[in-house]
């Protein structure tokens, strides 16, 4: 019990602590960027915050995922599907910003249109020119979409390895949709060379900081959201269900509504992302669809710390930081790198980075301590352990 007690302790100060760091970037990143002059010390240059507006974008989404995975044992393959959707109603509106200024001067139908010869806009990108109306896709199509695979699935009892197939399928599905021309969202190409948003340039430096910004903002909500979620009576449902969902529903808990009620908050976290992430990095294409996105997701929950939230924030910036320089530095070698670190921190620290930060049971140690305990254990003839013999003397 003291041990629980010392882990909750320490779990609720990383959190306060990742929360103060988050805030203060937030502030402090804009303003060095802004109010000091480039070539001075101590300026951020705009590439720089736009990138690190990008990683606090999959560190949102992270923290979606790890609400359903690490609370409530859903492993979902396809949020990257959410994250995308959202990215697409976004980038819809940036679409109908640039107007006349599109190299075939239309003023209503986006260039890729005018060039397939479409002669109106379809009708799922009416209203797409508001603002408003574009947050609410943002939120509703992910949720919608959530909602809907979520309620057939669950109420069916589908759980485990195939519920995790069947979201794969669901992501593949969409890319393979998405890379129709007939879509009308560009096919191949997607929907990119955005010029304004509310009326500024995506390009300025001061835009690029206030994406920044609410990229922070979006972090510490969906980071305070999630955890009052899992801290309170739903919650420890969750935690139920994940640690025994048959027991759960036993005693009574319609375990397949709390079930369906967090993944859908969290594909709205993880479209939201998708939303701040566009105008930052200035396109959206089917290959955000792809599953290996997905797939990557997982592994940055993994080596961050599932079950903490900001461990799987952490776990994403970390994860991206290494990409960006190992992609540059040496691009054949980053898919061995990026397994390698799963394999050794799946050894090593299986309660993640985040686990080694607050130092959850020394898991550095555990792990070496694995190897050392089985070359010192006592095997009789035949090389096996004998079950007989008494575990101290092994």
């Amino acid at each position: 019990m003291a041990q629980y007690r010392t882990s909750r302790i320490l779990s609720d100060r990383a959190s306060l602590i990742f929360v103060a760091i988050v805030a203060a970037m937030a502030v402090i990143v804009p303003i060095l960027n802004l109010a000091i002059p480039q070539g001075s010390p101590g300026h951020v240059p705009t590439y720089i915050v736009t990138l690190m507006g990008k990683y606090l974008c999959y560190a949102m989404l992270a923290i979606a995922v790890d609400l359903i995975w690490g609370f409530c044992g859903i492993l979902s393959l396809g949020h990257g599907a959410f994250f995308a959707l959202g990215g697409y109603a976004m980038g819809m509106y940036l679409m109908r910003q640039i107007g006349t200024r599109g190299v075939y001067g239309n003023p209503v139908l986006p260039d890729f249109m005018v060039f397939l010869n479409y002669d109106h806009l379809p009708w799922y990108w009416l209203g797409s020119d508001s603002f408003l109306f574009t947050v609410f896709l943002i939120m509703a199509v992910p949720g919608l979409l959530a909602f809907v695979f979520g309620w057939l699935a669950f109420r069916s009892r589908v759980s485990g390895v195939y519920f995790s197939i069947i979201t794969q399928a669901l992501t593949y599905a969409l890319l393979l949709a998405f890379f129709r021309n007939d879509m009308g969202f560009g096919g191949n190409n997607g929907l990119t060379d955005f010029k304004d948003i509310l009326g500024f340039s995506v390009q300025a430096q001061g835009t690029r900081a206030t994406l920044f910004f609410l990229s922070a903002a979006g972090v510490v909500g969906a980071f305070l959201l999630c955890r009052w979620l899992v801290g309170s009576k739903f919650g420890r449902v969750l935690v139920g269900i994940r640690d025994a969902e048959s027991r759960t529903r036993f005693l009574g808990y319609r375990v397949e509504h709390y079930k369906l009620a967090v993944f859908t908050l969290s594909a709205v976290i993880a479209g939201i992302a998708g939303a701040l992430y566009v105008p930052q990095v200035g396109i959206i294409n089917p290959g955000e669809f792809s599953p290996a996105n997905s797939i990557e997701i997982v592994i940055w929950v993994a080596l961050g710390g599932r079950g903490t939230l900001w461990g799987a924030a952490l776990g994403a910036v970390l994860v991206n930081f290494t990409k960006t320089y190992f992609t540059g530095a040496a691009p054949e070698y980053w898919t061995y790198i990026l397994g390698a670190m799963f394999v050794l921190v799946t050894l090593f620290l299986p309660a993640g980075v985040a686990g080694a930060l607050t130092g959850g049971g020394h898991p550095l140690r555990r792990g070496l301590g694995l190897f050392t305990s089985m070359g010192r254990r006592k095997q009789p003839e035949g090389g096996a352990v004998d079950p007989a013999e008494p575990e101290a003397a092994r």
